[in-house]
């Protein structure tokens, strides 16, 4: 470890010792999230309904894991599966420079794979006019259908190194079977990643035309999940580092 990561630690454990600036993020969140903060952003021209740091955690996350398949349950307009498919991209390019190898445009590449229960028309078509979209496929249907499940399963056989990242239906029950059937394709030292797990920790009626609220969400599907399986733990670093997050005790590591 170099000076600056060492450093970097220290700072990260200061902050989360720091109840003042943890109070802070804490109100920012809720003001934010109130004024729809999340909205306002795009990834390589693809809107991405994601906090920046969010953005720049799951960046950091695909480096360092250096996933060939990386699977996202919902799409939305489709700039997180762009955000993923840009980093797979960097991660073949910067492996070819380090081998001295040429990278090969028509050889096999790191894929991303997204699943929805509703891709709308217009969302696909743009998706599949980007230059990324070589490196992206899409499933319609829900992420918790036998049907689908094991469509995933098949197109995740071969791959060595896979990322989850779960951002679809909201609900205990929707995000438990999702991590009942998905967690276990994420390899060793990977991540499952559950977003909006900030709505445990939120006023309840937040969101009064949702079906989930405070008891009933990612944060309290995750609970009963860890509960139950010993082979993933909450990387708490990330939290600490990050402070603004979606996703409190929803970036999990497969140990």
């Amino acid at each position: 470890m170099n000076n600056f990561e060492s450093e970097t630690r220290a700072r990260v454990a200061r902050n989360a010792a720091d109840t003042g600036l943890q109070e802070a993020a804490r109100g920012f969140m809720g003001v934010s999230i109130r004024a729809q903060y999340s909205y306002n952003y795009s990834w390589l021209g693809r809107p991405i309904i994601q906090y920046p740091q969010d953005m720049v955690a799951i960046q950091e996350l695909i480096w360092r894991t250096r996933p060939d398949l990386i699977i996202e349950t919902g799409i939305a307009h489709g700039g997180s599966l762009i955000l993923s498919a840009s980093m797979l991209a960097l991660l073949d390019y910067c492996e070819a420079v380090e081998s001295g190898q040429p990278l090969d445009p028509k050889g096999p590449c790191r894929r991303v794979l997204g699943v929805d229960i509703d891709i709308r028309a217009h969302n696909r078509e743009a998706i599949e006019a980007h230059p990324m979209a070589h490196r992206i496929d899409m499933l319609q249907g829900s992420s918790v259908a036998p049907d689908i499940v094991a469509e995933v399963y098949q197109r995740a056989r071969g791959h060595e190194r896979v990322l989850v990242i779960l951002d679809s239906n909201h609900t205990h029950e929707h995000v438990l079977a999702e991590l009942d059937a998905y967690a276990p394709l994420v390899s060793s030292g990977s991540y499952c990643v559950v977003f909006d797990t900030v709505i445990e920790d939120l006023p309840a009626g937040v969101y009064p035309d949702r079906p989930w609220d405070v008891g009933d969400n990612p944060k309290t599907a995750v609970r009963e999940f860890l509960a139950r399986n010993s082979d993933f733990v909450v990387d708490e670093e990330i939290e600490s580092k990050l402070l603004i997050t979606v996703a409190p005790g929803g970036y999990l590591r497969r140990i």
